[in-house]
């Protein structure tokens, strides 16, 4: 059984490089549009801290967490911006607050949480490794839409292994999510970390293969750019319709960024 003790002290590592950037700004710039239509940087620091707020229930209170799926499922189109709306009008100091507040206990939950613990989730259940994961996949996406909003360069880290093997592990949930069945057989994904490193999954000699950097992996599986602005390449038509539909994230899939030509 793996120890999830690595991904909770990235996912830890991933929060504090957020907080740096949104410690200091002004109200002003809390406003500021980022490329999630509607959402302020306000919304997105918000977001976090309400999922945050779900996945503690997960942890700790699972009667608590069904009634937040049955709150989902009576509001479905609306609940995850109505979530984010209700932070993004508190004020800053008292939104960053919640936040802080909320990812620290579930940082002391997961660290509790008993080996082999399972927990429910808006997609399948998690573990403890996979539940730090999905935070740590969502605080980074997020985070990149409160960079591109201020217009700052986060360059890639090593804690992007842990989404680039989520986006790996979820390509039967994606699609599952637009009606598909999943082919049968493995992919080979073979992806170039930051520092050059080679990140492998799946069987060696599987025909299906994805390649290109983990960056540009982790952008298209959390759709943060669109797949014609990366060097993601596919072999096998298998594969390439993965990477049209591919998330890593519960829920629908969204509309995704357009692409650069797109959106001139």
């Amino acid at each position: 059984m793996a120890d999830p003790t690595p991904v909770i002290d990235d996912l830890r590592e991933e929060s504090e490089e957020l907080d740096r950037l949104v410690a200091g700004l002004t109200p002003a710039q809390w406003a500021l549009a980022t490329p999630a239509p509607r959402w302020s940087i306000a919304h997105q620091i918000a977001h976090l801290a309400w999922t945050d707020r779900s996945a503690l229930a997960a942890v700790t209170d699972e009667e608590r967490f069904r009634a937040l799926v049955q709150e989902a499922l009576a509001a479905p189109d609306s609940y995850v911006d109505d979530g984010a709306e209700e932070g993004a009008r508190l004020p800053a100091p008292r939104l960053l607050e919640t936040w802080r507040a909320g990812r620290t206990a579930l940082d002391s939950a997961l660290r509790a949480a008993p080996p082999g613990a399972r927990f429910p989730w808006y997609g399948p259940p998690m573990a403890t490794a996979s539940m730090a994961t999905a935070r740590l996949m969502e605080t980074w996406a997020h985070g990149l839409d409160v960079a591109d909003a201020l217009g700052v360069a986060r360059p890639p880290t090593a804690r992007l292994r842990h989404i680039a093997r989520l986006g790996v592990r979820t390509r039967d949930f994606a699609y599952h999510v637009h009606g598909l069945t999943p082919p049968a057989e493995e992919f080979r994904v073979e992806l170039t970390g930051p520092g050059g490193e080679p990140w492998t999954y799946g069987p060696g000699d599987a025909p299906q293969r994805v390649t290109g950097p983990a960056l540009d992996f982790c952008l298209l599986v959390t759709q943060r750019a669109h797949r014609d602005d990366l060097a993601v390449r596919a072999e096998g038509s298998d594969a390439d319709r993965w990477l049209s539909i591919a998330q890593a994230f519960a829920g629908p899939s969204g509309n995704g960024r357009p692409a650069r030509g797109a959106a001139e």
